[in-house]
């Protein structure tokens, strides 16, 4: 391939560093080319379950025309990778993609001027074929051979551009996932299965609830325990260390009956969750606003109104949150499933006392993981430990309870609507009011740890309050709740409530799948007073070619105008554009309701722009639909007056394989666009789908969640 038309001097050099370059510019810190045949690529995104080892690795192959075989992906750890914040919001493609897209196209170049130099050829002579650097008189090099770490350990300068999206091979080509093969054949391959030398094994007592003190506790009990090692306390703070897992269980389930605590019923009322949200102290600021004029045009003008709600929402990953650390005297190590290894380092630094570049936290992945779960928490039980250890290292794992009941929760929401309709049924006038805690609650990011642990200290860190990110970053409760659609006028209001009985923090879609329920099962509501199809009332709002192409053809293919109505069953769409800036995504839902729903169907198309992988974009919009099922029919934290009462799966039941829905995703491809996010661009539409699918079965509008079978039959009623 022509170095020439690679090369893009000019305007380019005076531009911002693209993708996580930004704060990352040192080519040195995302590759390594290795005489052994070998690309070595850091990132600092993490593979979470997404995928997004398997779509990095493609973009490497693709711009430094190698084989994929030869990238090898580096298991992300502050000791040498960049520094990419936190592997959320749908961003690993957008940001270290690009990174890595713009990195190795000038670290092919840079191999190319080398081998010009070598070879005494003009650089516009050369080609490469799987790293071999071939002449037009026959004379070849070869990436390995030319191997020199000091080639790359220079700043990115942005002026070599990527190849054109019409000269991929590797990219846009559905290749199989790395990391799937390991987790099919039971492989140790989660953090749950790392060991290390002479390991200590430790479990945490917690209190029984968000407002419980210590009274008293009986160490004495545990003493007699065969592998009982160490009890470590630090207010209530404690956990056991012993020689086995059967051990730290044991002494745990003993020092749990051998605690007193004193609790407060501090918590709201679950069922009026909605009001409780409405009546806090909170922070209101306006989202966004176009002609927010409230006046209705004409005297024929009148108002809709509407409220809907979800409940706090639990992360209910497959395995508990688990960590490993050790601590030698000076340095402590952490391995982690967290999503943001320096955030974490830097919180765990504050919280010790130490000196951040003492502090090494690498990461291993975790058995599911939906956004900002135990996975942190963890982390700082393992180090405190670590530091009473002797030296030992010491490995800590949640038991089910703990996650369910102490990993932060996705934060209840409640959205009133109102849409000024005039005299034909036009939308002139539409206005949003989200009630919600902030989303965001992760290390890193406030003047104190953000770390479950160190609230329970004898000398505790301040409970932090959760915050939102700002629009520019996707927002937080009011993500997605500026409409797509082409009204003449809106005004979005968020109210982040200040009291938080409950630590709420991010999961997957943070406040987009609220908003979206809202707006799309009111877009239908609306469509139904007008006597409009909703497919046809949606485009009729929709001025974005992209948007209506993703409503055309999920409705195309899911056959909406052939649908043939019979009793029980029925169909609904739901669309958005995941942030505003992600991902286009519309679903048509199938659903058959009997005592309770089923849905039977999901059609789901989606434009992420560039596709790296195929595969791998179906498999993350598949899977956050049948997630979003599992939230919209079934999931809802529990709680009294005093703690929370849904820690096992018997209180806190999720979707099972076998009701999980028949499930169809069509890519509409826009190679030439940017890639962006998709990880979580279907929580929202598939949740509105469903809910508009029941009211489609059932002629009953259910605005609260989850569709449960008494709230249809409170609905019909």
């Amino acid at each position: 391939m022509n170095l020439a038309y690679r090369e893009a001097v000019g305007d380019m050099a005076a531009k911002p560093l693209p993708g996580s370059l930004r704060v990352n510019p040192r080519l040195s810190q995302w590759l390594r080319i290795l005489p052994e045949g070998r690309v070595d690529v850091s990132s600092g995104k993490v593979e979470i379950g997404q995928g997004i080892l398997t779509a990095l690795a493609q973009i490497v192959a693709e711009e430094l025309d190698v084989s994929l075989h030869r990238v090898r992906m580096v298991q992300a750890s502050t000791a040498h990778s960049p520094d990419e914040a936190v592997t959320s919001g749908s961003l690993s493609v957008q940001e270290s993609g690009t990174a890595l897209r713009h990195a190795c196209a000038e670290a092919r170049a840079i191999y190319l001027r080398k081998a010009a130099f070598a070879l005494d050829v003009p650089v516009d002579n050369l080609t490469v074929e799987d790293g071999e650097i071939v002449a037009g008189w026959g004379l070849r090099t070869s990436y390995w051979k030319l191997a020199d770490d000091k080639l790359l350990d220079c700043e990115a300068t942005g002026t070599v551009a990527p190849k054109a999206s019409s000269a991929h091979s590797v990219v846009g080509t559905a290749v199989p996932r790395r990391d799937l093969a390991d987790k099919v054949f039971g492989r140790a391959c989660f953090i749950h299965d790392l060991e290390l030398p002479n390991m200590l094994h430790a479990r945490m007592l917690r209190p029984p609830s968000p407002g419980a003190a210590l009274a008293s506790l009986d160490q004495t009990v545990v003493r007699a325990i065969p592998g009982f090692v160490q009890l470590v306390q630090d207010g209530s703070f404690i956990g056991v260390l012993a020689e086995t897992e059967t051990a730290a269980r044991r002494a745990v389930a003993r020092l749990a009956g051998a605690a007193e605590w004193s609790e407060q019923a501090n918590l709201p009322d679950e069922h009026d969750m909605a009001a409780w949200l409405k009546a806090q102290p909170a922070e209101t600021t306006i989202v966004d606003q176009r002609n927010a004029a409230t006046a209705k045009a004409g005297a024929e003008a009148r108002t809709v109104k509407a409220t809907y709600s979800r409940p706090y929402i639990a992360h209910a990953s497959l395995a508990p949150s688990c960590a490993l650390a050790h601590f030698d005297g000076t340095v402590l190590s952490v391995w982690t499933h967290s999503q943001g290894i320096y955030n974490l380092r830097k919180d765990l630094a504050m919280a010790f006392g130490m000196a951040a570049e003492n502090v090494v936290v690498a990461h291993v992945q975790g058995a599911g993981c939906y956004g900002h779960n135990g996975a942190d928490d963890v982390a700082f039980d393992a180090a405190r430990l670590a530091r009473e250890s002797g030296g030992r290292p010491v490995r800590v794992q949640w038991s089910r309870a703990d996650e369910l009941a102490w990993s932060p929760v996705g934060a209840a929401m409640a959205i009133d609507l109102e849409a000024d309709l005039d005299a034909e049924g036009t939308i002139i006038g539409w206005r949003h009011d989200v009630w919600s805690n902030g989303h965001t609650l992760r290390p890193g990011r406030a003047k104190t740890p953000a770390l479950l642990g160190g609230w329970h200290l004898a000398k505790p860190f301040e409970p932090l309050v959760s915050i939102d990110p700002p629009m520019a970053g996707g927002g937080g409760s009011q993500r997605n709740s500026v409409p797509l659609y082409d009204f003449l006028s809106w005004k979005v209001t968020a109210h982040r409530v200040l009291s938080m009985p409950i630590r709420t923090s991010a999961l997957r879609s943070l406040g987009a799948q609220a908003n979206v329920f809202a707006i799309e099962s009111f877009m239908d509501e609306l469509a139904a007073d007008a006597s409009i199809d909703p497919v046809e009332f949606r485009l009729r709002y929709l001025a974005d070619a992209r948007a209506r192409a993703v409503v055309e053809k999920a409705a195309e293919r899911a056959g909406w105008g052939d649908w043939k109505a019979s009793e029980g069953r029925g169909h609904g769409i739901g669309f958005a554009r995941y942030k505003g800036t992600g991902a286009y995504c519309a679903i048509v839902a199938e659903v058959e309701v009997d005592v309770e729903v089923r849905v039977r169907r999901l059609v789901i198309a989606v434009d992420a722009g560039l596709v790296i992988n195929p595969d791998g974009l179906a498999n993350q919009i598949e899977g956050g639909a049948v997630q979003a099922a599992s939230w919209t029919l079934k999931e809802a934290v529990r709680f009294d007056r005093t703690r929370i009462t849904s820690d096992a799966w018997e209180t806190y039941p999720i979707l099972r394989a076998s009701e999980t829905p028949a499930v169809e995703v069509h890519i509409v491809s826009h190679p030439d666009c940017p890639a962006v996010g998709a990880g979580e661009a279907s929580q929202g539409p598939a949740t509105a789908a469903i809910a508009n699918a029941l009211h489609d079965a059932l002629g009953v509008r259910v605005r609260d969640l989850p569709l449960t079978a008494d709230r249809i039959r409170a609905a019909m009623a």
